[in-house]
C-alpha cells in the first residue's frame, strides 16, 4: 500500500504485533497528514499517531505526510469515510501537539532548571533527591568522564549535562514522556547551541537496551556514561540493588549501558576513580544527614566535586564498599553480556580475580588474549602443568601447615632440570612483566608459553617430595614460583574444565 503511494514504511514490528493481534479482517488504508502540521518534529508525529492511534508512519522523502491505518472490516467506499475519520482525530491530536511545540520554544532550556527541583528522582537520596540535584552532578561527573573520552570538550560535555533533564518540565514530554531527551535536543538547537551538545541531550538516555543504538559522538558519550554511573552509585550509596528478579529502577540496565558505552567507544576509563567522583555528593548528604551541619568547603572544588575532607579514615571506607559492591555489580553484567557473544566466564573470572580490574577495555585484552593462548597446545597443557603444581601445593601446604613461598635457593638445586626450570621462570616473568606494562597480552602469554617443556621436563624427571626436607621445601618453592609467574596475567586457578 505504501508502494502504491510512493511512500515508505517506517518499520515497527512492535506496532505491528499489537495491531495484528487487534484485528481479525485487517484492511489497510492510507491517510493524510494535514500540512499544518508536517514541520513538527518527525518523532512528535511518530508518536501521536503510533502511541495513540495505533497508525504506521509513511514518509515522502523525510518528511512524515502520511499514515497507515488498519481497518477491521472491509468498506463498500474503498475506506473513504474511515480515513476521514481518522484524519480528522489526528488533526485533533496533532493541534495539541503544535500548541505545545510553539509554547516550548519560547522558554529556554536553562530557564526550565529550577521546575526540576519539584521532580524528586528517589526520596531516600535526602538532599540529593530532585531531578535537579541529578542534573548538577552529572554536570561534575561529565566534566571528570570527558577528560578520558578522546575528542571530548569539556565544557559542551558539561553543558550538555546541565541541560540535559530539563526537556522534563515542557510541554510536549509533559503530554509525550517517550519524547524526552528527543525534545530537548530540538529545543537545544532551538536555541542555537552547539550540534554536539544538543546532540547529546538526546542520546544521554541511550543505550536503553541490547538492541538500542549506542552513542558514539564524544560529548554524547560523556554525558550517558555520566547519567548511568550516577544513577547505579546513587542507588548502591542508598542500598537499593537488584534482588533476584528484582530490578525496580532498571540497575541492570544501566550497568549494560555502563558497559556498552565504554566498549563500542574503545574508552580507557578507570571506573573505580569515576565512582570515587561521583559518590561525592551522596558522601555530603550522608555527612550532612549524620552532622546535622554543612559539609566542609573544599579547597579548590565545589560541592560536586569529591575530596573526602571529613573523617577521611570513615569516608574512605565507604567509597571503597560503594567501589566494590559497585564494580562487582558491572562485572557480574559483563560476564552475561560476554557470555551471549561466545566468551567464557571463567576467562573473565580469571582476569578480575587480578585484582583492581577496573579498565573494562583493557579486561577485554586479556579476556581475548587468555582465551587464544588456551585453544593452543601449550596453552592447554601449560594450564594441566599449572593445576598438579596447584594441587602438590595444596596437600603439602595443608600437611605442612604452612606456606612455601619465596624464592627458590639454587644452591640447593640437584637436577638440571629444577635449575632449567628456574632459569626459564625468572626470564618468563621479565618478558612478562614488560608485555604486560605495555598491554601486549598476546605477547605475554608467548612468554609463558616458553614454559611448557622445562615446566614438562621437571615434572617428568624430577621428585618433588625429596628425603631431604630442605631439598624438598625448595622445590615445593619452586611449584609456588610457577603459580605466581603465571599468575601474572590472569589467576589460572579460577578457569574451569
Amino acid at each position: 500500500m505504501a508502494a502504491a503511494h510512493a511512500l515508505t514504511l517506517k518499520e515497527d514490528k512492535g506496532l505491528l504485533e499489537e495491531v495484528a493481534g487487534l484485528v481479525e479482517w485487517p484492511m489497510v488504508l492510507v491517510g493524510r497528514v494535514d500540512p499544518e502540521f508536517i514541520d513538527l518534529p518527525p518523532e512528535v508525529l511518530t508518536t501521536a499517531m503510533r502511541a495513540n492511534q495505533k497508525y504506521f508512519t509513511l514518509t515522502s522523502g523525510r518528511r512524515v505526510t502520511h499514515f497507515g491505518v488498519v481497518a477491521n472490516i472491509p468498506a463498500a467506499d474503498g475506506g473513504r469515510v474511515i480515513v476521514a475519520g481518522n484524519e480528522r482525530v489526528l488533526r485533533a491530536r496533532l493541534s495539541d501537539a503544535k500548541f505545545f511545540w510553539e509554547q516550548d520554544k519560547k522558554v529556554k532550556l536553562a530557564e526550565r532548571l529550577p521546575a526540576l527541583k519539584e521532580l524528586v528522582f528517589h526520596a531516600k537520596l535526602e538532599s540529593e533527591r530532585s531531578v535537579f540535584d541529578k542534573a548538577k552532578r552529572i554536570e561534575a561527573l561529565a566534566g571528570e568522564i570527558a577528560k578520558s573520552v578522546p575528542g571530548c570538550d569539556v565544557a559542551q560535555a558539561k553543558q550538555a549535562a546541565h541541560l540535559a533533564k530539563a526537556d522534563l518540565v515542557s510541554g510536549m514530554v509533559g503530554e509525550f514522556p517517550e519524547l524526552q531527551g528527543v525534545m530537548g535536543r530540538y529545543y537545544a538547537l532551538n536555541e542555537n547551541l552547539p550540534a554536539s551538545v544538543a546532540q547529546a541531550i538526546a542520546d544521554h538516555y541511550s543505550p536503553q537496551g541490547p538492541n538500542d543504538k549506542c552513542p558514539s559522538a564524544p560529548v554524547s558519550v560523556a554525558v550517558a556514561l555520566a547519567d548511568k554511573i550516577d544513577t547505579l552509585t546513587g542507588f548502591f550509596a542508598i542500598d537499593e540493588k537488584p534482588t533476584g528478579s528484582k530490578d525496580p529502577f532498571a540497575l541492570r540496565r544501566a550497568a549494560l549501558g555502563v558497559i556498552r558505552l565504554i566498549i563500542e567507544n574503545r574508552l580507557r576509563v578507570r571506573l573505580r576513580e569515576i565512582v570515587r567522583h561521583a559518590y561525592g555528593p551522596y558522601e555530603r548528604s550522608r555527612y550532612q544527614a549524620n552532622q546535622g551541619g554543612p559539609y566542609p568547603a573544599q579547597a579548590g572544588g565545589n560541592a560536586y566535586s569529591f575530596e573526602p575532607v571529613a573523617t577521611p579514615e570513615q569516608t574512605d571506607s565507604r567509597v571503597q564498599e560503594i567501589q566494590t559492591s559497585l564494580l562487582d555489580f558491572i562485572a557480574d553484567r559483563l560476564k552475561v553480556a560476554l557470555k551471549e557473544k561466545g566468551v567464557r566466564h571463567d576467562y573473565i573470572s580469571a582476569v578480575f580475580a587480578l585484582g583492581g580490574q577496573d579498565d573494562i577495555v583493557d579486561l577485554l585484552a586479556r579476556v581475548h588474549a587468555l582465551g587464544t593462548f588456551l585453544d593452543t597446545d601449550d596453552g592447554a597443557n601449560l594450564l594441566v602443568a599449572y593445576r598438579r603444581a596447584a594441587n602438590i601445593l595444596k596437600i603439602e601446604e595443608k600437611k605442612d601447615n604452612k606456606r612455601h613461598v619465596g624464592a627458590p635457593d639454587s644452591a640447593l638445586m640437584q637436577a638440571a632440570e629444577e635449575k632449567t626450570l628456574l632459569a626459564k621462570l625468572s626470564a618468563a616473568k621479565a618478558d612478562c612483566d614488560k608485555a604486560v606494562a605495555a598491554e601486549r597480552y598476546p605477547a605475554a602469554m608467548t612468554a609463558l608459553a616458553g614454559l611448557r617443556a622445562p615446566v614438562d621436563a621437571f615434572f617428568d624427571k624430577v621428585t618433588v617430595n625429596a628425603d631431604d626436607p630442605d631439598l624438598r621445601e625448595n622445590r615445593l618453592k619452586l611449584l609456588s614460583r610457577i603459580q605466581a609467574t603465571m599468575d601474572q596475567v590472569a589467576i589460572f586457578g579460577r578457569i574451569e574444565g
